[in-house]
C-alpha cells in the first residue's frame, strides 16, 4: 500500500476524523484557561483544574528535561493546546472511537489531547507521554526520518516512575539475552510485529536508550542530536554528535549503553 493508502481507507478515516471533531463541538463546553493550555470539560470543574495544573507541571519539566526551554515560547495564546475531558469513559469511547482499553489519546496535527474525568492512568502516564510528543514534534517537526524508538522512548520516559521501573526490568531482559539489538531496533517498524513479547521488549528499550543518553551526554547534547535529525541528516550520521571520532558510532552506543545497564 502507498503511503496515501486506498481510496477506502482515504475515506474511512476522514470520516472518523470528522465524526471525532464534530463530536468534540458538539455540546457545551466549559473551559479553564492556563498559559499553555486550554482544557475542555463539561462536568467535575476540579478534575479539570488538576489536569490543567498537571499539564503545566509536565510543560515546563519536559521542555527543561529535553533542553527544549529556550524553544518552549510555542504553545501561546491561539497556539495553546487543548485538552478535552470527557464526563465518563463510555462517552469516551462512544465520542472517539477509541477501543475501551483506552484511557487517552492524541491528535498531534491539531494539538489536542483526549480522556474523560476520573482517569488517574491519564494524569501519572498518558498526560506526559502525550506532552513529549508534542513537544518533541514540534521542535523536529513531522517530515524527520527519525527511528521510532527515540519519539516513543523520550515520551515513556517523562511517565512518572517509568524510569526506575525500567532500569530494573532491563538488568533481567540482559542476563536472558532477550534484547534486541540496537540495529534491529532502529530498522523495525514495531507496529508491524504481532510478537507482544518482542514489542514490550522494544519500548522497554526505547526508554533505557534515552535514559542512558540524558545521562551520558546531556540534553544540549541531545538537542544537537534532534537538530540533525530535523534538518535531514540519517540516523548514523547524527550518532557522529556523540561521537564524533568514532567510525561506528551505532556499535559504540549500543557497547557502553550495555554496560551502563550491567553497572
Amino acid at each position: 500500500m502507498s503511503k496515501s493508502g486506498s481510496p477506502l481507507l482515504r475515506k474511512i478515516v476522514i470520516f472518523f476524523l470528522l465524526t471525532f471533531l464534530t463530536s468534540l463541538h458538539a455540546g457545551n463546553w466549559l473551559n479553564l484557561k492556563g498559559t499553555h493550555f486550554i482544557v475542555f470539560f463539561k462536568e467535575n470543574k476540579e478534575f479539570a483544574k488538576e489536569v490543567l495544573r498537571k499539564a503545566e507541571y509536565y510543560y515546563r519539566r519536559i521542555a527543561l528535561d529535553l533542553g527544549y526551554e529556550r524553544y518552549s515560547n510555542f504553545w501561546l495564546w491561539d497556539k495553546r493546546v487543548k485538552i478535552f475531558i470527557y464526563p465518563n469513559h463510555s462517552l469516551f469511547v462512544k465520542s472517539t472511537h477509541q477501543p475501551v482499553w483506552s484511557k487517552g489519546m492524541a491528535d498531534y496535527q491539531k494539538k489536542a489531547i483526549v480522556s474523560f474525568y476520573g482517569s488517574k492512568k491519564f494524569l501519572t502516564t498518558i498526560l506526559p507521554h502525550e506532552i513529549t510528543h508534542l513537544i518533541f514534534r514540534d521542535y523536529v517537526g513531522f517530515k524527520s526520518n527519525i527511528p521510532l524508538w527515540i519519539d516513543e522512548g523520550i515520551a515513556q520516559w517523562e511517565e512518572e516512575g517509568k524510569r526506575e521501573f525500567v532500569k530494573k526490568i532491563m538488568k533481567i531482559l540482559l542476563y536472558k539475552g532477550k534484547l534486541i539489538s540496537l540495529k534491529e531496533l532502529t530498522e523495525i517498524d514495531i507496529r508491524s510485529i504481532n510478537d507482544e513479547e518482542k514489542v514490550h521488549i522494544y519500548y522497554l528499550e526505547a526508554v533505557s536508550l534515552i535514559d542512558f543518553i540524558m545521562k551520558r551526554f546531556g540534553a544540549v547534547k541531545f538537542v544537537e542530536f534532534c537538530r540533525e535529525l530535523r534538518d535531514g541528516s540519517p540516523f548514523l550520521d547524527a550518532l557522529k554528535v556523540f561521537y564524533p571520532q568514532i567510525d561506528n558510532p551505532l556499535t559504540k552506543l549500543q557497547d557502553e549503553w550495555i554496560k551502563y545497564i550491567e553497572r
